[in-house]
Order: structure tokens, then sequence, then C-alpha cells
């Protein structure tokens, strides 16, 4: 099936001049080459200019078996992004003195965490945000080999940190960084200790209702679809395979990890507000925004606590975290003037193309 390109449509109430309105697009280019070129079925973008201006790109198409063009800002599962959300509410159970982020996580959960080099007596709530506990990563075992076997799986957490718990450390905590997604799952078991909420509740009464996000949740347990408006999800299975629609499933094997579904231009205003300081005390953030290097996420690179930051061709760097579910990547943040911009697309690209993802972002933000 052919592949179709979207124009570009205008979402705020100011348009550009005629005169950069007859030049190429280069965020336009970037979303045309993803689809073309890197084979993704769709990409879609939100950006936001120093002056306030925002701008919803489109490219490809949303259902490859009928053809239908991309919902415009349409929801994708934002994976990973969720991550910054898990670390905020924690981060906020800090500034209420309900959680001291260096106490180790036994204060909260204890005799949870024990294994080979595994020991909660010693790991630090900093460590868990920060992936500096050396804790292994549960989804890595075995029974996420067979994929579509566990597709519509529920998962509870426990089960899910078991399977992480059987292997070795990876370090000593504090020895290294190092991105594992149980360092978010034991996270979340904090919050819902701490709080006696279930912690999509606590996001979603936080963080989500508190600054307005109307088109982002965090997926209730048994939901296997996308609520609005959305681009199908698809993988291959081999690199020369047909693509395979993967745009539902049960997201409780990513939980606190990366459940949360949204739009760029909710994870737009989810960045902003946080940068903007009206999610956490300046305290409290000036702790997100303390990082250290995290160069397997490329170069230059820093983690925070839940963010991070990556640096811009034009100078300066940006702010976010992105996120990766099956059948969707996002990538994206904003930076210190005001700028903000995210890119979806509708498969998980490996090697240049997944490079070029970033790419798309830096030429958002740097155009």
């Amino acid at each position: 099936m052919s592949v179709l390109t979207g124009a570009v449509m205008a979402a705020g109430a100011l348009f550009p001049s005629a005169a950069s309105a007859a030049r190429p697009d280069t965020v336009q280019k970037s979303l045309d080459t993803l689809v073309r070129e890197d084979r993704a079925p769709a990409a879609l973008a939100t950006v936001t200019d120093r002056e306030g201006r925002t701008r919803v790109y489109t490219a490809g198409v949303g259902d490859l078996k009928t053809g239908a063009k991309v919902p415009k800002d349409g929801q994708v599962r934002a994976g990973s992004n969720t991550k910054a959300f898990t670390a905020v509410v924690v981060l906020q159970l800090v500034a209420e003195k309900k959680v001291a982020l260096d106490a180790p996580v036994d204060t909260y959960l204890p005799g949870l965490l024990r294994g080979d080099g595994i020991d909660g007596r010693h790991i630090t709530v900093r460590q868990l945000l920060q992936h500096t506990s050396g804790l292994p990563e549960y989804m890595a075992a075995p029974v996420f080999e067979d994929f579509p076997a566990v597709r519509y799986r529920y998962f509870e957490p426990r089960e899910l940190l078991d399977g992480a718990l059987a292997r070795k450390a990876h370090f000593a905590p504090g020895e290294k960084w190092e991105y594992s997604n149980t360092n978010y799952l034991v996270a979340g078991l904090i919050v819902q200790k701490v709080t006696g909420r279930p912690v999509g509740e606590e996001i979603g009464r936080r963080v989500i209702d508190r600054i307005g996000l109307r088109h982002t949740y965090f997926p209730t347990p048994g939901e296997t679809t996308v609520h609005e408006p959305h681009p199908k999800g698809y993988e291959r299975e081999t690199d020369d395979g047909p693509l395979v629609d993967y745009t539902t499933m049960d997201m409780s094997m990513a939980w606190a990890a990366g459940a949360v579904v949204s739009t760029n231009s909710d994870l737009n205003r989810f960045y902003t507000a946080l940068l903007g300081g009206k999610l956490l005390p300046p305290a409290q953030l000036a702790e997100m925004r303390t990082t250290v290097p995290a160069e397997d996420r490329g170069p230059g690179v820093r983690y925070g606590l839940g963010l991070t930051s990556t640096p811009l061709s034009c100078g300066g760097v940006y702010w976010g975290h992105g996120g990766t579910a099956l059948g969707y990547r996002t990538r994206g943040g904003v930076t210190e003037d005001g700028r903000a911009a995210n890119v979806a697309v509708t498969t998980t690209p490996t090697g240049a193309a997944s490079r070029h993802v970033e790419a798309a972002v830096d030429t958002a933000l740097c155009r």
C-alpha cells in the first residue's frame, strides 16, 4: 500500500507569513523522510515556537488496512514518558515530607527487594528515579520472550518485579547509570504504599487533572484499546517482514514505567508545565534537573530524576524523556525559552531510523 503524506495544519490563530510559507517546512520534510525512507507508517509532530505559535503536522497513513488519514494530534502510547509522570508524583510526596529521596527503599517497602546482590536496605529512592540502583530489567524475564502470547495478559506489579529479582544485580547501588524499567516499577509501588491509592489514580489526580491534560490517561486494569482518535501502531517481527498491528494490548506490563497514553500536544503541555514550576516546588524541580551522564541514550544526554537533558545542534538543551511502546515511539521536550516539540512515529525504529526521530526533534526546536 502506498503511503500518503499529510499536509501541515496550523493549530493556533497565528499563521506564517507569505515569505515563510513559501519555504519548504523543515519539520514536515523530517516527517516525510521518516515515512518515505525509514518506513514508518505514520509520523506526527506538535511544535510551539518562542512566540507561542503552535503547529501540528502529520505524514503517512493512520491505518494501513483502510488507508485512513493520520488523526490530527492523535493519541499514542507514550511509553517511558510515564516515568516523568511517576517521578513527579514521587517528588510531590517528597515535598509533602512523606518520602525522602535518600531514604532506602526498605523504609517504605520493607523486605521487598532481596536477591542476588539486591538489597532494598542499600538502594535509595533517588537511585530508583535516577537509574543508578543496579536493579536488573524485568522485561528481560523469560515470560516476555514470546510477546504475542502475553500481549493481552494482565500482570500484577509484584509478578513483574519477581522476574527482575530472579536475576543478579547489574552493579552496586550508585556505582553507575543504567536504564532499567524495574526502577520505576518499584517507584510506583512506593507511591501506592505511601498514598494508599493506585499509582494511576495518583498520576491522574496530581498531574493529569492538575494541569488539564485532556487527552492523557493512565489505563485502568483490563483496558486494551486507545480511547480517542489515534493512528494504529505497527511492528515488523523481522527487518523485511510485514507490519503487524500492535495498537491494542494490556499495558499492565509497563505500569508505572510506561503505561500512559497521550498526544504530542499534551506531552508538550506536561513538560512545559513541569519546567515552568507548575507541578513541583523549586527545591524538588531542582532535584529532578540534577543529572548524571547517560550516553547510552545519545551523545551528551544526561539523566535526572525521570527527566533527561539532550543537547541541541543550535545550542543549549531540551528537557523531556521520550518513550517507546510496541507500535509507537515518542521523542521531544521543551527548552528554557519556551520552545516545545514532540514527535511520534507508529513503529519502533532502530539504527539510522531511530536517529532520524531524534533529529526531527532537533530540527523542530532549532528551525
